[in-house]
């Protein structure tokens, strides 16, 4: 009976936490929703246009060709990963660029073999130290800076003034492991 109503508390306590953690994680979320300087109506579509891009690529038989990422910020995309040939990274910039509210491209596909996994993961742990170092600067929104990596090369996107963007770049080129950065941001 002890043990039945302990594991009845243990359950109930389980349950409770994925409750709280729910509601802090939804929080959390309007809160940098809230925090962002596209609108709500930009950052939805930013979130359609990648999903249309993929299908897309998809219908188009270009994953079988490569390897394709898809970000989009405010409108603007930006491309990376490899392909097999400059014709299908020609023909992923014109998907791209033909989606409803796509306003600029950044077509950094570059054409060779997809890298490794560990070139990948490499990436994200660049990707991680850049982007909690523009959070930890106090002179520039790191929120509303979008970082991206691949094979060492660093993206930067999104709303900032000129200031914010040099001081971003100047951040990134910092990082160990940054091979190159490239600013597709829009100015304000």
């Amino acid at each position: 009976m002890k043990q039945q109503r302990l594991l009845i508390v243990l359950v109930s306590m389980a349950l409770l936490q994925g409750c709280a953690a729910a509601v802090v994680a939804g929080g959390a979320t309007a809160v940098v929703a809230a925090q962002d300087r596209r609108t709500i109506g930009y950052q939805i579509d930013d979130k359609g246009i990648s999903l249309r891009a993929n299908q897309q690529f998809a219908e188009a038989g270009l994953n079988e060709q490569g390897r394709i990422n898809v970000v989009s910020y405010n409108g603007v995309v930006l491309l990376t990963g490899q392909v097999e040939s400059e014709q299908v990274r020609q023909q992923a910039g014109r998907i791209a660029r033909d989606l409803q509210s796509v306003r600029d491209l950044h077509n950094q596909i570059r054409v060779g073999s997809p890298i490794s996994l560990s070139t990948r993961s490499r990436d994200s742990w660049i990707t991680t130290r850049v982007k909690s170092t523009l959070l930890a600067d106090g002179d520039i929104s790191g929120l509303n800076i979008k970082v991206v990596t691949e094979n060492g090369e660093v993206f930067l996107m999104g709303l900032a003034t000129a200031a914010e963007a040099d001081k971003a770049v100047e951040i990134a080129r910092h990082v160990d492991g940054v091979q190159r950065v490239v600013r597709a941001f829009e100015l304000q």
